[in-house]
Formats: structure tokens, sequence, C-alpha cells
């Protein structure tokens, strides 16, 4: 066993250790955290702003500080980015990550000195957590492979800009930069093709135990080793044992993926965001995810059914339920207050507090009133492509379409196969079955003739990547919609490959 690995056992306990502590007291470590966090913000612009100097629980809170996404918070966001200090923590933010929304164009979210650890932490832990669990620490004495953002910055009304994958990778601890690929030359190609050509010729023939990245795109990486080498990834790579990944659902991705290595590997789901690190896998056989309660983030929660109301249910920590969909909202010491993610969470666990990233509170299809989520469209395809076993999906993204004449209205499903269906309409067929059992009212509008069922357009294999290039959003941190509940995304795929 080599010193790397020696070492990371006696500290993965102790980190264990620390964990329980927390874990045993989830409660009273939030109730503790909103005070703190309070306290520290009363001074700054936004705490005098939404009186938290006479905030003494969370019921005032939440009578003083609404839910509000960025545009809604643009105004603070917009005076830090000037560079003025005290607006929503105390002091100037050391970093904005910088960020795509969907609304608001570009996103400058800050990162603080007392946020900065919270960011780092947590995939450090999720690792030390990985080695307690199972005993392996062997891959700390190979390569490790971090498909990111360019780590180079720019600076915004005096304070440093970035991706946070970039951000990020400036505060990879000194024992693992020895280990670190590719190195910081080649991170800094902001053209992903180029950038991943520059990534297989640094990586293809060293000694590679982990990697961490998004599903499609550390997928584009191996598939391109294995056109150059001829080779499976297990034979190219045979030390590679460890898959870390975040951002999306790994069901649709996983067959493949491990078809590509050609042997199972063991895998860490991670749950970051240029906001926060939340959460993240601490035991391989659940899929449940560890929220992290003593990290600087407190955590609301929204009934995913109310959140357009006008005046939703807030619940802490103590008032969730398993099984509900919730809109996740955080405050916390970047400078967060009631800021709505627009991620919905299902939780699988309150002992301790575990949960799954279950979709978009925007990303949703209810043109016929059905109200499917990203969620049940995962699960659907997952149990489908399950009694189909040839198939392997590389992409794919759900839209209405809404009939102007002949036929009738119904869900459009386009996909990218690498091995398609050798009977589409049987495919077809099972997939609306298995949407209407996780969808009562998509089951009812088929029952009553109101939609037909499903239709699915088989796209070429690399549509999706096409559509990425062409919106200037080729690369390993982005992601394609599953589901929208217009056609914007829908067209410009079918436009491009027609």
């Amino acid at each position: 066993m080599g010193i790397k690995a020696f070492l990371s056992k006696p500290l993965a306990a102790a980190t264990h250790r620390r964990n329980n502590l927390w874990m045993q007291q989830p409660v009273a470590t939030q109730a503790l955290l909103f005070k703190q966090l309070i306290s520290r913000a009363a001074n700054t612009a936004f705490g005098r702003d939404h009186g938290f100097a006479k905030i003494k629980s969370h019921a005032d809170y939440v009578q003083a500080v609404p839910v509000r996404d960025y545009e809604g918070l643009k105004n603070y966001f917009d005076r830090i980015k000037k560079g003025e200090p005290d607006i929503m923590w105390p002091g100037k933010p050391i970093y904005l990550a910088k960020t795509s929304g969907t609304t608001s164009g570009t996103k400058y979210i800050p990162i603080t000195r007392d946020s900065i650890p919270n960011h780092i932490n947590g995939a450090k832990e999720a690792l030390l957590n990985y080695i307690y669990e199972t005993g392996k620490a062997h891959f700390l004495n190979g390569k490790l492979i971090f498909l990111s953002g360019s780590p180079e910055l720019e600076e915004v009304g005096g304070i440093k800009t970035g991706r946070l994958s970039g951000i990020a990778n400036h505060h990879v601890p000194g024992y693992l930069r020895t280990n670190q690929l590719p190195s910081y030359k080649t991170n800094c190609i902001e053209d992903w093709e180029t950038k991943l050509d520059a990534i297989i010729d640094e990586t293809l023939h060293r000694k590679l135990t982990l990697i961490s990245g998004i599903p499609p795109w550390v997928q584009m990486y191996f598939d391109k080793i294995i056109q150059r080498t001829g080779r499976p990834i297990k034979d190219v790579f045979p030390d590679f044992s460890l898959f870390v990944y975040g951002g999306v659902n790994f069901a649709p991705y996983q067959a493949k993926l491990f078809q590509t290595i050609g042997r199972p590997v063991d895998s860490i789901e991670l749950f970051p965001a240029s906001e926060g690190f939340f959460a993240y896998q601490n035991q391989q056989h659940d899929p449940g995810l560890l929220l992290l309660l003593n990290s600087g983030i407190f955590y609301e929660f929204i009934p995913a059914d109310e959140y357009f109301n006008s005046n939703p249910t807030r619940l802490t920590i103590e008032q969730v339920q398993t099984g509900v969909n919730y809109a996740l909202v955080v405050s916390s010491n970047a400078g967060l207050w009631s800021y709505s993610l627009g991620d919905t969470v299902k939780f699988t666990s309150t002992r301790p507090y575990k949960l799954v990233v279950s979709g978009r509170i925007k990303h949703f299809i209810s043109a016929f009133g059905e109200h499917v989520i990203g969620e049940e469209v995962e699960k659907a395809l997952q149990q489908t492509v399950a009694k189909f076993p040839e198939v392997e999906i590389i992409e794919f993204t759900v839209a209405p379409l809404v009939s102007a004449g002949e036929g009738q209205s119904h869900h459009e499903w386009l996909v990218a196969f690498s091995r398609p269906p050798q009977n589409l309409a049987a495919f077809e067929k099972e997939l609306d079955w298995q949407l209407r059992q996780q969808n009562t009212y998509y089951d009812d509008l088929i029952s009553g003739n109101i939609l037909a069922t499903l239709k699915v357009k088989v796209l070429p294999a690399n549509a999706f990547q096409e559509y990425m290039r062409t919106i200037g959003k080729l690369g390993g941190q982005n992601k394609v919609p599953r589901l929208s509940n217009d056609r914007n995304i829908a067209d410009k795929l079918i436009a491009q490959n027609n």
C-alpha cells in the first residue's frame, strides 16, 4: 500500500467520527447554524433591509425574507459585482462563480472566505467516507482525472471570477497535486473537443484509478479513447476503480458506461452547485445522498406542488417527510438568503437525512395538465430499457407536441441511441405504459383519449453533442434539460437533423 493510501485511513476514520456528531443531532445543528448566519449578516445591506436584528426564529425569517431566485436577488448580486463590500455577507466574496442561468443570462454566485470550505471539503469528505466504508484507498496512489472547466480566472469588480470547477481546481490539496490530471495548461483549453483530445494525449498511458465528471462527457472521453485504441476502457486503464459524478441522474447512462468500461466500477454521486456543496453518497449500496447539515448552509423545503403559490409552506429539516418532492431553498455563509436553487429533492431517509435529486422545478411538462417531472421520465425510461436489453441510450429530452391539425397531441421523446431497439413500436408502447404508471394525470389523459400515446423520434448518435456545440455549451459541465414545457430545444434538435 502506498503512503497516501496508508495515511488516508486514519484520516477517514476521524472524518467519520466528526460527522457522526452532527448526524446524531441534525435539528439542533441546523438551528444553531441558522442563528449564527443571521447574527453574522445582521449589519450587511441585506440584513438591514430585511430586519435581521429582529429575527429570533424561523417564523420571523419567513415573514421577513421571501423565497427568491437569482433574478429576484439580482439587485444585490449586481452591487457585489461592482465591488461593494458588506452587501449579502460581511466583506467581499473571494470569488464569483460564473454559471449559466435560464432567465437571468450569466449568473455570478458569491463564494466567500467562510463558504469556500463547503465546496472543497464536501468532495474530500465524500472520498474519505468511501475509504472508511469500503477500506479501499489504493486509488490515491494512481492518477486522478477531473474533467472540469478552465481554471483561468478573470476579475469582476476586483473579485476573481470563473467556473466553479475551475475555482475548485485552485484548491486541490497539495498532496494530490502530483496525482491530478489533466495538466493546468490542458485544463485551460476552452474548446471542449480540442481539450478532450489533449486530455487523452496526457492520460492514455498513465495509471488512471479515478475519474470525476458529468456522465455524458465522461462517456465522450471514453468513446474517443476506444476510437483511438480499439480496446475497452478496462484494458486501457486496468487500475480504474472509482467513478465520481454529479449533475445528472446516472441511471440512463449507467449501462452504456459500464459496457464501455467492460466491467463494473464503484461510483460516488455528489450534489454540488455554484451555490454550495449539498450532499454526497455515503454508502455504496444506497443511492441516497447524505445531506450536509453542518456545512454553512441552512435548508428550507417547499412542497413542489406549492412552489408557485403566493405563500408556499416553508419547512425546516425536522418537518420533512420521505417520498415527497420538495423544492430546495438555501441560506448560507456565501450570503444567499432563502435562495431557490430550482432543484427538487425527495428524502429517502430521515435517520440520517438522505435524499435524491428528483428534477428541476421549472423542468416539467404540463402542456395538457399532466405535470410530468424529470424523475418520472427517467424512471420510465430506465424500466423500459431493462425490458429491452439490446438498447443503449446516449442522451434524450422530452417535449409536448400540440396538434395543429391531423393527429392527436402527444409527448415526443427525442432520443439518441448507441444501440436502438429492434422493435421501436414495442419500445414506444412499453415506455408509454411505464410513464402512465409513474404519473396518474398522464394516465388519465391517455385513458380519456385526450392525448395520444408518446412517440419516440430517433436522432443520430451525435445529435445532442452537435446541439450543445451550436449553442456554445459543449463541455464537461453542461447538460441538456431532460424535459421542457415548450419545444425550443426539440425543434432545434429536429431542424439540425433533418
